[in-house]
């Protein structure tokens, strides 16, 4: 009696444990450059893996690897997705310059301006007609803004365009490398997770890059000034993507297909606009509690960088118009949905 009962538990744990596997059909690798504490990870990522799974009756499984885990460069990352090396991935489009030319008008300067989450929504109006022949060989899931960029300085005070004359900029992108150069600075490319060593060794003055990252990579320690526009203006932003390897996309059932879709939609762009926007509140927090100083411009000071900085839209223009892309028209289509945005 006692070996009945025995073999019946063991038959009812090895249905359970086949049919746990049957439900986990789908195991996907996503990769990415920041930590596994990194806000990003916790707080945008993990969230959103958790609600495909769930809303996927639990077919699907997406494992997180951080820090580059898998191997590669970030600049690789979109290349590894492409080619199939894993399936998912989340980047910074600017770490491969000219390969988003399109989708470079939501970087420029006083397009994004503070409200990241009318930045993400103007970029989800203008996809399907105006940037998706840019993203070949995978399936977009999201792209999203963050806050924008911020001037942080090691030890010298910014008021005005002029003070950073001469100095030494950490910058995300190309088109960021354009700003530093409109105000008189010269530009270090160089990935987020670099930037603590080139802080310390005198590499650069300073950086173009939100608060968000002021926690992660401890720079309230290695920073005197954060420096922003009048009403929490920024002087550009980075614009990244979560996407996955097409053919991956293309084996998907339907179901879990639109498992992802329904939690990658519009409502997900405005949840993560928010939490991006509390992320880099703690981070500004995070700096000043240590003693720093938090530089919000007037508007008049802010006019004087707008004013300098406006020339690079106008080169980015001429820039795209020689690729055959209509750059004009993005600049005005970009601003006019971000301003409707704005007011929802």
């Amino acid at each position: 009696m006692k070996t009945l009962k025995t073999l019946l538990v063991a038959a009812m744990a090895t249905t359970a444990l086949s049919a746990s596997a049957l439900a986990q059909e789908f195991t996907l690798k996503l990769h990415h450059f920041l930590g596994p504490k990194s806000p990003a990870q916790t707080q945008m990522l993990e969230p959103w893996a958790k609600s495909i799974e769930e809303a996927s009756g639990g077919k699907v499984k997406i494992e997180i690897y951080p820090s580059m885990s898998l191997g590669g460069a970030p600049p690789e990352l979109i290349s590894q997705v492409r080619d199939g090396v894993v399936d998912l991935i989340w980047t910074v489009n600017g770490y491969t310059p000219g390969l988003f030319p399109r989708t470079e008008v939501f970087e420029l300067p006083f397009i994004h301006t503070n409200d990241i989450k009318a930045t993400n929504l103007a970029i989800r109006a203008m996809f399907d007609e105006h940037l998706a022949e840019e993203y070949k060989g995978v399936k977009v899931m999201f792209l999203h803004s963050h806050a924008g960029q911020a001037i942080q300085m090691v030890k010298d005070e910014v008021r005005k365009p002029e003070d950073l004359a001469g100095k030494k900029m950490r910058i995300p992108t190309r088109t960021g490398a354009w700003v530093i150069e409109a105000l008189g600075a010269a530009p270090a490319a160089m990935p987020v997770p670099d930037i603590p060593q080139a802080f310390s060794k005198g590499v650069v003055d300073g950086a173009l890059i939100p608060w968000e990252i002021i926690p992660a990579l401890k720079l309230q320690d290695q920073t005197e000034y954060q420096v922003e526009g009048h009403d929490m203006t920024r002087f550009g932003t980075t614009i990244f993507q979560v996407s996955m390897n097409l053919d991956k996309w293309n084996s998907l059932p339907e179901d879990v297909q639109k498992a992802f879709i329904d939690n990658s939609n519009e409502e997900w762009l405005a949840k993560a606009a928010d939490i991006w926007r509390k992320i880099d509140d703690g981070g500004i927090k995070v700096a000043t509690d240590a003693g720093n100083t938090h530089i919000q411009l007037t508007e008049e000071e802010t006019q004087a960088f707008q004013t300098v900085l406006e020339p690079v839209v106008d080169r980015w223009v001429k820039e795209v118009d020689g690729k055959g892309i209509d750059g004009a028209t993005l600049v005005s289509k970009a601003r006019e949905l971000i301003s409707a945005n704005s007011a929802k």
